[in-house]
């Protein structure tokens, strides 16, 4: 077998299974990398101990490549032809130490065998990169099982990536990601890994890499980051899955819609939030009823040496109105300046062509006439005739920010109508707008009893007889 028990680099990816990022809610656009040391590696298993105080240490089956020869600056085409042989890893982590390695993994990745490596090395020139198989074994239940053909970056792209930069030594190991299943072992517990080729002749396998896990007995000292964890650490090693992302639905979108403003903000008030609405703004379209999901702007004050280096080209304000989708609303933060516009006629038309809800600025406008000509509504904090470059730098996307007073956060709901704006947080929307509709109901109740005659001293609010009124007034609906 290959001497794989002390290579010169481990380099490993941080994402590259399709089903680890389904699981992880994240899909990046290129692969990013860390590297761990040689004297993390426990050639064919053994024992490995969990150290003392910590919770979270987490399995990850992974393929190893071996580099074969001196590569440097090779093609994907060329990638796989540097790999001399396969076998199989596992990359065990400790979330508990995660917050100190702010994602380098130094400590987290890098403890003494945490990459058990073998038991065989498979020839490369004898498999298909695109058809291997790695499976894991947590006390004899399989947890993970994971194909080549789900890799987000194949083995022949690694390779060149890296190889743009440094040189890949033979015997320098790739770990290339785990598929979905990673979670957590305990003392007592026993992982097996085995990397294969079923469609192969034969099936060649790595065997079974094999490590039981003990408990450490040394505590961590006073002279470094300590081991800790939060509810995330604890839901990312166990890989619980996470709580569904908020839709904005058609249905809660009508619902929304169908109360006022002043309603809402009734209802968010009796949560604890007063500081919800975005003030001192004109809008455009006052008769327009306005219902969205915040995209964000932002805008820092002009610094000529910034503006030169994030004022041209495609900058942030750009991006944020090209990007900007239907039923989102573009808010922006301008800081209440409004001796410049933060935007005009093009880029108002661009947000209204993406279906986009509304823009929402709490600056100046350029080209008042035209953009309050279009029928997208924009919130605005009055006309002036400047470009960016006298007052703002356009600085970032997608970001909390502050617009009108108020604290916006991408994917807060933004309700808007004559009376303002309404800044929802996402989990309350089902409950407050359900609320909202009851409250106007009622309300509608109360203004025919006043309409009628009635008294508004225990009628609003409703004492007891008038709620068993109102009951009775619904029967009758």
């Amino acid at each position: 077998m290959t001497d794989i028990s002390r290579p010169g680099k481990i380099i490993a990816v941080h994402l590259n299974y399709g089903s680890r990022a389904a699981q992880r809610g994240r899909t990046p656009a290129q692969p990013s990398y860390f590297f761990k040391p040689s004297s993390s590696i426990a050639a064919t298993g053994g024992e490995l101990e969990r150290p003392a105080g910590t919770e979270l240490l987490a399995f990850e089956a992974e393929i190893a490549l071996i580099i074969g020869r001196p590569t440097r600056r090779v093609s994907p085409e060329d990638g796989w032809s540097a790999v001399s042989g396969v076998t199989a890893a596992n990359d065990f982590g400790l979330y508990d130490l995660r917050a100190a390695d702010k994602g380098s993994n130094v400590r987290s990745k890098g403890g003494d065998g945490f990459t058990p490596l073998g038991p065989v090395v498979l020839p490369a020139a004898d498999l298909d990169p695109g058809a291997l198989r790695v499976r894991t074994w947590l006390n004899g239940e399989l947890v993970q099982v994971g194909n080549t053909h789900d890799l987000l970056f194949p083995f022949g792209r690694l390779v060149a990536d890296l190889s743009q930069l440094m040189t890949l030594e033979p015997g320098d190991i790739i770990l290339t990601g785990t598929p979905a299943g990673s979670s957590v072992t305990v003392p007592g517990d026993t992982v097996e890994v085995e990397v294969d080729a079923p469609s192969v002749p034969g099936a060649p396998s790595t065997g079974r890499l094999v490590t039981r896990i003990t408990e450490g007995s040394i505590p961590f000292g006073d002279f470094g980051t300590k081991p800790s964890i939060d509810d995330l650490q604890r839901a990312e090693a166990w890989n619980t899955p996470p709580e569904p992302a908020f839709v904005l639905t058609d249905d809660l979108r009508a619902k929304l819609a169908s109360v006022t403003t002043a309603t809402l903000s009734s209802q968010l008030r009796k949560r604890g939030l007063d500081n919800v609405s975005i003030d001192g703004l004109t809008s455009t379209r006052p008769d327009r009823r306005v219902v969205g999901t915040a995209r964000t702007l932002r805008y820092i004050p002009n610094r000529e040496d910034l503006f030169a280096t994030h004022g041209g080209g495609y900058n942030a304000q750009k991006r944020a109105f090209d990007s900007v989708g239907a039923g989102e609303v573009l808010v922006i933060e301008a800081r209440g300046e409004r001796g410049s516009g933060t935007v005009g006629d093009v880029l108002a038309l661009r947000a209204q062509v993406n279906g986009a809800a509304a823009i929402v600025t709490d600056g100046g406008v350029r080209d008042l006439a035209v953009v309050a000509g279009l029928d997208i509504p924009t919130y605005h904090n009055g006309p002036h005739p400047a470009v960016l470059g006298r007052k703002h730098v356009p600085w970032d996307t997608d970001v909390t920010i502050a617009c009108g007073g108020a604290a916006v956060q991408p994917g807060d709901v933004i309700v808007g109508d004559a009376d303002g704006l309404l800044v929802i947080p996402p989990p309350l929307v089902d409950e407050v707008v359900a609320d909202a509709i009851e409250q106007e109901r009622q309300e509608e109740f109360i203004a025919e009893q006043v309409s009628q005659g009635a008294r508004v001293d225990g009628l609003f609010p409703m004492n007891a007889d008038w709620k068993e009124r109102y009951r009775a007034w619904l029967t009758q609906r």
